[in-house]
Order: structure tokens, then C-alpha cells, then sequence
């Protein structure tokens, strides 16, 4: 009988237990065959009953309804997940193979990354991508660290007991708050409007429309903190379009309370024709003073690759009289185009609107592109330049010619 017994252990070790080992019912199958061995060791005496003998029928029904199991578990996933999978493998391998690849990248980034028409597109999406995550560690970093310098200054100050002026200036910031708030609120009923154009996403890229916005965001902030702010006015701006999901990342819930004005309808349609004046670059006609009675309308557009005559031909095409800021005549030019940004043209607006200064308002120029303001006319500048160059240009001829002839001489 014991032999018997050993047999048997021997044929289940070598047959049964492959196969749960392949099938993944490794678990399942020891109990099994514990009580099969279990149920031969028992006495001779119960040993023949039917009862107790193996039943291979049951057995297989074991076995198949594992290998089912095992099956209805494995359910392909959808055609979209496994294409999101495949957009992060090459995302991983791209960043391994040393590629300037961000490391965070949302679903909706991802889909648009498989929508790139070609892998140069491709590669210049996760390269804006990767320098917008760059910049914004660096933010992150200058926060942290303004921070702890912050922290620092309040431990300083509660040294020096000056910890009892914060409550003054919380209530002096709520206070300035409200009242700016107030400000904004009478300009949007006796204010002059100001009309931003928000009909140029199609001739921008995602980036430029994000610039964009944030330099339109920080128009906002400026006229509200104005002493007389602009009504300002979002012409041409289209529900679930990428200027209003741009503003959503930076507002948010404040978006709805903004006190500006918000319409899908033109400014043509809005306001009479002949009070609407384009401000551009490219205008030929020089704007001389600010008017109070006119309404002037400036181009929602950061140009990167300067595509001169866009805001020109919208204003002509719709009838409208144009003007261009008088940079030629207040400013000796240096390098560089004369497209301003946003915020810098509402800076500008501002001070001609409060104090009709040139000279106060064009300080709002990047001074890297100007040597500095002009008391003559510019024409008689530009003569008097060329007419010193002429002069050097010419001495510098005569030297190099008596150095010719000193090193070869005539025979």
C-alpha cells in the first residue's frame, strides 16, 4: 500500500503540476491534490469505496472552467487607450534616447502630440512643451525662494515687533480692492471703451495665443489699477475657442466677474464707424494726440514671425481709419520691429488718456530699442548720422590706401 502511495504522489507531481504552474492555478490545484493523497492514505477498509475514487470527469471541469476564468480577464482595452499607451512609449524612449521631452504630459498634450502632422511638428511640440514645464519650475523655484525670503522678513519683523502693522495693511489691500473694483465698475457706464480685436487665433500657433493672453491678462490688471480705467471690450470673442480656455487657466472661477465686456459681435456692429480708429504699426497715417471721443481698437495678436500688413488689411477691409503711434518723431529708433506688446500699448493709452505726454507715455518702450528721445526733427538726425559715417567711411579709405602704397610700393 505504500507503494501505492508513492506511485501516486509521483504521477500528480509530474502532470498535474505543470500544468496548474501553466495555467496560473497553482493554488487552486495543491489543495486538490492533498486530499486526493490524504483520501488514499486512509484505511484499507474505506479504501475501495466508490465514493472516494478519482473522478476525472470532474476534474477536467476544474481545469476548464479555470482556463475560462483566466480568458473573460483578459478583455481588450479600447483602440484610444492603447494609442495614448503607444504616445507615451515614444514619449519614454524619446526621453531616454536624451530628447527635450517634458515629464508630465496631460491627455489632452498627448492627443495633441498624435495629431502632429509630421515628427519635426512633433518634436517642436514637446519641445515648447518642455521649455514651458522648464519655465514653470523656474517660477516655482522663484516663488519658493521669495518665499522664504518673505518668511524671513516676518521673522525680522516680529523681532522688531512690526508684526502689529499687518493687520493695517490687509485691511489697507481689501480696501485698495474694492475701490479699484469701483473704478472699473463706473468706467463700464461712463468710461471710454477700448476695443480689443480677438479675431486672429487662426494666425497664430497655441504659443502665441498663450503669450497672448497673458499679456492681455496683465492689460486688465493695469487698467483696473488705473486712476481713469478704460471700458474694456473682448470684440470677435468666440465661446470654447483657444483665447477663452486660455483665460479660464488664468482666471478661473474670476472669469465671470470680470467687470470688462465680453461679445461674439464686432466692434462694427457695436459702435458707429466713423469713432473707431485701428491702432497699427503698418498704418501710414501718424497718430498726433490721444482723442477722448474716439474709440481705438488694438490688434489680440503676438507675431513672433512679424507678418507685417495683417491688422492693416482687416481695418481697410472693413473701412476703418487707421493710425500708428508717432515713434519716429519722439523716439530715435535703434534696432528691432515697432510692434509693441499688449500691456506696453495699455500703458501707453493710459497716460496719454491722463496727462497727454509723449514723452511720459513712450517711456513704456523697451529701452533696448531706442537710443533715447530726439529734441530735433529725425530727418535732420538721420542726415547728420549718414553725413558722420560718410565722413569716417571717407578717412578710413585714405589710410587704407597710404598702407597699400607704404607695403607696395611703385617701381
Amino acid at each position: 500500500m505504500q507503494s501505492a502511495n508513492m506511485l501516486l504522489k509521483k504521477i500528480v507531481r509530474s502532470s498535474v503540476l505543470p500544468v496548474a504552474a501553466q495555467h496560473g492555478m497553482k493554488r487552486d490545484l495543491f489543495p486538490l491534490s492533498r486530499t486526493l493523497s490524504l483520501s488514499l492514505c486512509l484505511k484499507q477498509d474505506d479504501s475501495c469505496k466508490p465514493s472516494e475514487k478519482l473522478d476525472l470527469d470532474a476534474w477536467k471541469k476544474v481545469m476548464k472552467s479555470g482556463m475560462k476564468e483566466e480568458v473573460s480577464e483578459t478583455i481588450p482595452e479600447p483602440q484610444e487607450l492603447s494609442g495614448l499607451a503607444a504616445a507615451r512609449e515614444t514619449l519614454e524612449m524619446w526621453r531616454l534616447a536624451g530628447k527635450s521631452v517634458p515629464e508630465n504630459v496631460s491627455e489632452e498634450q498627448l492627443k495633441t502630440f498624435m495629431e502632429c502632422p509630421s515628427k519635426s511638428a512633433k518634436k517642436k511640440y514637446l519641445k515648447y512643451l518642455y521649455l514651458k514645464e522648464l519655465y514653470k519650475k523656474n517660477d516655482k523655484r522663484k516663488m519658493e525662494e521669495k518665499r522664504e525670503r518673505r518668511l524671513e522678513a516676518q521673522e525680522q519683523a516680529s523681532k522688531t515687533d512690526d508684526t502689529k502693522k499687518s493687520p493695517f495693511l490687509c485691511l489697507w489691500t481689501s480696501t485698495m480692492d474694492k475701490a479699484y473694483n469701483w473704478r472699473a465698475a463706473q468706467s463700464m457706464i461712463f468710461g471710454q471703451p477700448l476695443v480689443f480685436d480677438m479675431s486672429y487665433e487662426k494666425e497664430m500657433s497655441v504659443r502665441e495665443v498663450a503669450n497672448t493672453v497673458k499679456q492681455l491678462v496683465q492689460s486688465e490688471g493695469c487698467n483696473r489699477r488705473a486712476v481713469d480705467p478704460f471700458h474694456i471690450h473682448f470684440c470677435n470673442f468666440k465661446d470654447d475657442s483657444l483665447y477663452h480656455r486660455e483665460f479660464l487657466k488664468h482666471y478661473k472661477e474670476a472669469w465671470g466677474k470680470l467687470l470688462i465686456t465680453v461679445t461674439e459681435q464686432c466692434y462694427t456692429e457695436v459702435f458707429p464707424k466713423d469713432k473707431l480708429i485701428y491702432l497699427t504699426a503698418d498704418s501710414p497715417k501718424v497718430m498726433k494726440t490721444f482723442d477722448h471721443d474716439k474709440i481705438y481698437i488694438v490688434g489680440s495678436m503676438v507675431d513672433r514671425s512679424i507678418k507685417t500688413g495683417v491688422s492693416l488689411a482687416r481695418a481697410k477691409r472693413l473701412g476703418l481709419e487707421t493710425a500708428a503711434l508717432p515713434l519716429d518723431k519722439y523716439l530715435l529708433w535703434n534696432t528691432g520691429a515697432k510692434n509693441l506688446t499688449l500691456d506696453q500699448m495699455m500703458h501707453i493709452l493710459l497716460t496719454l488718456k491722463d496727462t497727454a505726454d509723449w514723452k511720459k507715455a513712450l517711456e513704456f518702450v523697451p529701452k533696448r530699442k531706442y537710443c533715447g528721445f530726439v529734441t530735433k526733427p529725425v530727418n535732420e538726425l538721420k542726415k547728420t548720422l549718414d553725413l558722420v559715417n560718410t565722413l569716417k567711411l571717407g578717412m578710413r579709405r585714405e589710410e587704407v590706401q597710404k598702407q597699400f602704397a607704404k607695403n607696395y610700393p611703385k617701381k
